[in-house]
């Protein structure tokens, strides 16, 4: 430790003497401590790596979003191909395909500037859930007028209960 403290260059600061006789030297090695307080600061604060991660991170919310953005519009189309199939009136007299896309069209524009990329996929999920389940049940009254039709019993109207 001595000899690493020799070749240390020394810093000598020279006090005014009260007295001819009252030297006092301040000895501080070099080295040992920060000159500055940005030097200290960069010593014991933790700096944030500038890499290629932070281009990196970005790219991958970029695509993300864009991925994102891409099932929504994909959703959105199958809404209004699964809603063609809608075409009695409800009771106020308007289609229910006019009314399944109005509603669609509400929810996609209420949602249009939603950040959180979770949120996003929780709704076109439950989304595509319920175009699924709407067809299905389309399936099942579609499949019971037809059985009604061959027994002899047709019924004019398609009962609206699907929903």
């Amino acid at each position: 430790m001595i000899p690493y403290l020799q070749k240390c260059r020394k810093l000598t600061i020279h006090l005014k003497p009260v007295f001819d006789s009252d030297i006092v030297f301040i000895q501080r090695f070099l080295h040992n401590g920060p000159d500055t307080v940005e030097e200290l600061l960069d010593r014991h604060v933790v700096k944030k790596e500038k890499s290629l991660n932070d281009e990196e991170d970005e790219l991958l919310t970029r695509q993300r979003l864009t991925s994102t953005r891409r099932e929504a519009l994909a959703l959105y189309r199958d809404i209004f191909r699964a809603t063609r199939f809608f075409m009695w009136p409800d009771s106020r007299g308007v289609l229910w395909r006019d009314v399944l896309r109005e509603n669609a069209r509400k929810e996609f524009e209420e949602a249009r500037f939603e950040k959180d990329p979770e949120l996003m996929t929780r709704l076109i999920i439950s989304g595509r859930d319920a175009v699924q389940s709407a067809l299905e049940k389309l399936a099942e009254k579609q499949k019971q007028q037809i059985a009604k039709e061959r027994s002899g019993t047709v019924e004019k109207d398609v009962d609206s209960s699907i929903f």
